[in-house]
């Protein structure tokens, strides 16, 4: 099993297995994201020798710094009667390094197909839309599925190219290479029966490809992202590169996690159908695909942060999650769990719909700071199962027990005049496989709120002074499962707002008014007594001009955008924008931006003194999909957000 920050332990094969033994620790050698790296490096792959039971050999793929580079190294296993394996690293032997130009697309994988050769699977060097043309370039190892023989290795030859690969000869195409055009094919497998190599491409804002890989393919990055065209100015027919197997859109996810065709005999259902997943979303699928080439998916689990797959020695299947958890797959019994409630109603979360009136043990709460959500009012509730508590953490993230559910409310105010419109209710709720979310859209009527199966958006005229002719257009956007995932991240503890700061504020129950904290704790919601609560600090309303400015816009930050920018989250980067986190460890302040400079040249992260020549600021005001921020879920400019970041910015001199 491995560890994203460098460790590999080893597991007893026994489902009573409780513990597990550390086999190597290279974290010393790894650049990840909690060590100046980014989410998508660190130690992402591991394989066997096909004679590991006698060599004791086994590769590894890491990113490491100065510079940034994928390594390949062979490390060697000491087997000692009745202990684990575990391994030196003295042992290493580097097979391969290939510089990085990007922190993201790192891809990871590597495996030994039948043939007995090394094959490993390279990004395209990161960023967006393939900036450094590596994509269609055969002279560069990135963008590949390569094919390395690496038995015999030796420090002076630590591996040979296969006669038979397809470039071997050519004058400038990098011998290496079995196929290119890809974009960041983060796992591959091979198929125990047949050889055929199966791979997912993880896709870049519309689709995710599978797609089987042969000798020579070119799978069309950048210029096709899955089936459709992307970047293709000479207008390319599709029929140049080979085509996935099957591409999907943003309804069903948005990373695709490579799988197995599954040959094993304990899930009879699953017998020859291909079995991949999405991390965004967490669904997990079998793909069938007759003589003809028909394809059809049929979704079949759900698991939170689904990182990989993997077989055991019988042909098994195991799915892992960046929750820490391993999990096999076993053939359904007994009655299938009942649908997901389909209106807000059947949820029983609310005694009365119609007035939010919540059912007994549903708690309404409220926030200091709460994130900008396009002028929407909101309301919070939050349910524990049974006498379930929470674990308190007074900075961090606190932890919740399988059965929490959270709920949040959205109305949308229509203009002088015009009232208040009910958009949608949204649920998260913490499940045996992890956190989960759904969304339910009030109806026209505003009498009942329906399950939505993926996410939609709708528009509504708002009564707007201000506006050319009185009125705007607003767009609303509501959130499928797989965009919940993506805000609710795990590095922020997958609940965002109910946590120290954010509750430590007075609230007006039906009844009397009290402080949230102190009223949680002496009802017995946390799991050890926190005494007096007033000792806790508290979030600063970004709204309330006597607080002090810079108390305002870390809050600000906190809130808006520390879920994915922070150490090991989602967003590319080194940023951390925790409140907690000193000034000068944000990794904003005189930084020049790696993502674009938004047309301003010299600009940085942050210019202390000068707003304007700041993209963090820049990137508030614009309405570019690909370019603001935030970028999801959002529409609207948050004109108070933007003045107070740009008065916080202008403060740092």
């Amino acid at each position: 099993m491995v560890e994203q920050g460098g460790r590999i332990h080893t597991l007893p094969d026994d489902a009573a297995a409780t513990s597990a033994s550390l086999f190597i620790d290279l974290s010393a050698s790894i650049l990840g994201p909690f060590n100046g790296g980014s989410n998508e490096e660190g130690l992402l792959g591991l394989c066997f020798d096909p004679n590991y039971a006698t060599n004791g050999y086994f590769y590894v793929n890491y990113t490491a710094s100065s510079p940034r580079r994928t390594v390949i190294a062979r490390y060697t296993a000491t087997f000692v009667q009745g202990q684990p394996p575990t391994a030196n690293t003295n042992t290493q032997l580097i097979i391969l390094e290939v510089t990085q130009p990007y922190s993201n697309h790192n891809a990871g994988m590597i495996e030994f197909g039948p043939d007995g050769y090394l094959y490993i699977a390279l990004g395209d060097g990161g960023l967006g839309n393939d900036p450094d043309a590596n994509g269609q370039d055969r002279a560069t190892l990135l963008s590949s599925m390569l094919r390395i023989d690496v038995a015999g290795a030796t420090q002076a030859v630590p591996y040979t190219v296969p006669a038979d690969n397809p470039y071997v000869g050519h004058p400038t195409y990098r011998p290496e290479a079995w196929a290119y055009g890809l974009r960041n094919p983060w796992r591959f497998s091979f198929d125990r029966n047949n050889g055929e190599l199966w791979l997912g491409d993880v896709g870049q804002g519309a689709r995710e490809e599978l797609s089987t890989v042969e000798r020579g393919d070119n799978l069309g990055w950048p210029i096709y992202e899955g089936h459709r065209s992307n970047l293709n100015p000479d207008n390319l027919p599709a029929s140049m590169f080979k085509a996935p197997v099957y591409d999907y859109g943003r309804t069903l996810g948005q990373v695709a996690v490579g799988g197995y065709v599954y040959r094993g005999q304990a899930v009879p259902t699953l017998a020859g159908a291909y079995v991949f997943g999405d991390y965004g979303s967490g669904r997990i699928f079998a793909l069938v695909r007759d003589q003809a080439g028909s394809v059809a998916t049929t979704e079949i689990a759900f698991l939170s942060q689904l990182t990989s797959f993997g077989e055991d020695a019988d042909g098994e299947l195991l799915a892992v999650s960046r929750n820490g958890t391993v999990h096999r797959f076993q053939e359904p019994a007994g009655t299938p769990p009942p649908a997901f409630p389909g209106t807000l109603t059947e949820t029983g979360l609310f005694q009365e719909v119609a007035t939010l009136t919540p059912a007994p043990g549903v708690i309404e709460y409220d926030l200091n700071a709460p994130l900008w959500s396009d002028d929407a009012i909101k309301r919070r509730w939050i349910a524990l199962p049974g006498i379930s508590t929470i674990g308190f953490s007074e900075l961090g993230s606190w932890s919740f027990p399988v059965g929490t559910v959270l709920v949040k409310h959205f109305e949308l105010p229509l203009g002088p005049g015009q009232g208040i419109r009910r958009l949608e209710t949204r649920v998260l709720i913490h499940g045996r496989t992890g956190w989960s979310g759904y969304t339910y859209r009030w109806r026209d009527d505003q009498s009942e709120a329906d399950l939505l199966p993926g996410g939609t958006t709708d528009t509504f005229t708002i009564q707007d002074p201000d506006a050319p002719g009185g009125t705007r257009e607003q767009t609303w956007t509501y959130p499928s499962r797989t965009d919940c995932l993506q805000c609710h991240t795990q590095a922020a503890g997958f609940v965002l707002g109910v946590h120290t700061r954010q509750l430590q504020r007075a609230f007006a129950y039906p009844t009397f008014v009290d402080q949230q904290l102190r009223a949680w704790n002496h009802i017995g919601l946390f799991g050890q007594d926190l005494g007096d609560t007033n000792r806790f600090p508290a979030f600063a309303d970004p709204a309330a001009p006597t607080a002090p400015l810079d108390d305002r816009a870390r809050a600000y930050l906190d809130s808006n955008c520390s879920n994915c920018h922070r150490p090991g989250g989602p967003a590319p980067g080194n940023l951390d924008l925790r409140a907690e986190v000193a000034p000068s460890a944000m990794g904003i302040l005189d930084v020049i931006p790696q993502h674009g400079d938004l047309g301003v040249s010299g600009s940085r992260l942050v210019d202390p003194g000068d707003a304007a020549n700041s993209t963090l600021w820049l990137r508030m005001g614009t309405l570019d999909s690909s370019r603001r921020m935030p970028r999801l879920g959002s529409s609207e400019r948050d004109s108070l957000g933007i003045a107070l970041l740009e008065q916080w910015i202008n403060a740092l001199r």
